[in-house]
């Protein structure tokens, strides 16, 4: 990661990668074929261009709101002042979008991100196809969408395809230095264990169904706010968070479904008004598919959940919450913590913190001060040849991490980060060894949750 950040200051991020080469003997540039783009997330993949993607992207979708939001982002990405893109878009929207997208085979990546229903069988479609697949998160929501999943993988990797999901925490600069320090035995000693109502590990999340995307207000569609569609916040946003707590407490590990075992686990719903809702959607009523869901007037969502697990030895707490709107100069909030037998490092986002995420070093009580910072003094050294000009500023009885503003790029830049990264791969033609079966893990311990969830 010692350059990603150094790739944004630029005036476009740049991939200096040429060509692809996949299972059929195809090289070249790589062609973008997106599909059915329905969350904003699939232009923000294009919020910047790549040397050696061709700037023609092949969109295939249905007729409708959703790729209309999308064709205007992408022209605004275009169109704007600042680091503008040069994208052209060919779009079809007849009633057969998928099936002729995989014949005419314009591209040899799709990207897809959309109403999560459909999204286990565009995956195994396009695999089937010897299609390479960059797929926003939630790629399963319900149990019957893991065997498609896992089925996926294992056509993907007989046809020498890759499948990569879009997990963009992992390039947030306090999540990265959380890791890094984590990995400082003489700082944080080892990661303790903890116990099922005192979790080692904590990651909360809150995030806002109207928010500013790209400069303008965020328009959704209205099945977002369907959980048979969208999926519920339980096994959506958790996504990111079951990942970090793979990525940090197990790092480079390959880990095993079996190695999870999920303890607890509840959703909530979110109530929201028609006047909420139609301001973030443009609807004047609630349509009839979530007629279901209304309740006295108000829609209800279960967009909140909760589980502790076990992963190897090591438990953990996933939390997320969703609410209307954040409160004045906020957003979407991230809180994590890992305790150490040594010291604690905690990541909080408040009011106190102007809404942006710090990282915190805790020493332990049964370490000294004096050894504490001097352990402090050595680790902040080592990260200086990856991140120059991070620092420490005591706060009260706990550091907090400086971190220079150039590392904040902020979270529509690490989608452009998630496709550098995986243009890479696709140049090696592999992974790492370890992402494939920890993405399978991931979802499945999102589903072990899923369904306890549902038991009374």
């Amino acid at each position: 990661m010692r350059n990603m950040f150094k790739s944004l200051a630029g005036a476009a991020l740049l991939f200096s990668a040429a060509s692809v080469s996949n299972a059929d003997g195809v090289t070249g540039p790589v062609r973008l074929m997106t599909l059915d783009p329905g969350h904003f997330h699939a232009a923000l993949v294009q919020k910047y261009m790549y040397q050696g993607v061709d700037p023609l992207v092949h969109v295939y979708a249905p007729k409708g709101d959703d790729v209309l939001e999308h064709l205007k982002r992408i022209d605004g990405f275009n169109s704007r002042t600042d680091q503008p893109t040069r994208w052209r878009t060919e779009l079809y929207t007849g009633p057969d979008y998928l099936q002729r997208m995989l014949t005419e085979r314009r591209g040899n990546v799709v990207v897809i991100s959309g109403n999560n229903a459909h999204k286990a069988q565009y995956i195994l479609s396009s695999i089937e196809a010897g299609l390479n697949v960059l797929a926003d998160k939630p790629m399963v929501i319900v149990p019957a969408d893991l065997e498609k999943l896992q089925q996926a993988f294992a056509l993907a990797q007989k046809k020498g395809t890759l499948l990569y999901d879009i997990m963009t925490e992992r390039f947030e600069i306090t999540s990265i230095l959380q890791r890094e320090l984590s990995r400082r035995t003489e700082l944080f000693g080892t990661l303790l264990p903890g116990t099922p109502t005192d979790p080692a590990i904590r990651k909360e999340s809150v995030h806002h169904f109207a928010k500013i995307v790209a400069g303008a207000p965020l328009k959704r569609p209205q099945w977002f706010f369907d959980v048979r569609q969208q999926g519920e916040g339980l096994v959506d946003v958790t996504t990111h968070l079951v990942d970090l707590v793979q990525w940090q407490a197990f790092p480079e590990q390959v880990l095993k479904p079996e190695d999870a075992k999920v303890l607890t686990a509840k959703h909530s719903r979110t109530p929201l008004t028609l006047e909420q809702f139609r301001k973030v959607t443009g609807a004047q009523t609630f349509p009839e598919f979530l007629q279901s869901d209304v309740q006295n007037g108000m829609l209800n969502v279960y967009a909140n959940g909760e589980f502790t697990y076990r992963l190897r030895n090591v438990y953990a707490l996933i939390s997320v919450k969703w609410d209307f709107e954040a409160p004045a100069g906020g957003g979407d909030t991230h809180f994590s913590v890992m305790r150490g037998s040594k010291a604690s490092l905690t990541i909080q986002q408040g009011a106190a913190q102007q809404f942006k995420p710090v990282l915190y070093i805790e020493r332990h009580k049964d370490v000294s001060i004096a050894a504490h910072e001097a352990a402090l003094t050595k680790a902040i050294a080592s990260l200086q040849t990856d991140y120059p000009g991070v620092g420490v500023l005591r706060v009260g009885e706990r550091w907090a991490v400086t971190v220079p503003e150039k590392y904040h790029v902020g979270h529509e830049a690490h989608f452009a980060q998630v496709t550098e990264t995986f243009l890479k791969y696709l140049r090696s033609g592999q992974l790492p060894a370890w992402e494939v079966p920890n993405m399978l893990t991931k979802y499945a311990t999102l589903m072990q949750a899923y369904r306890l969830s549902r038991v009374p």
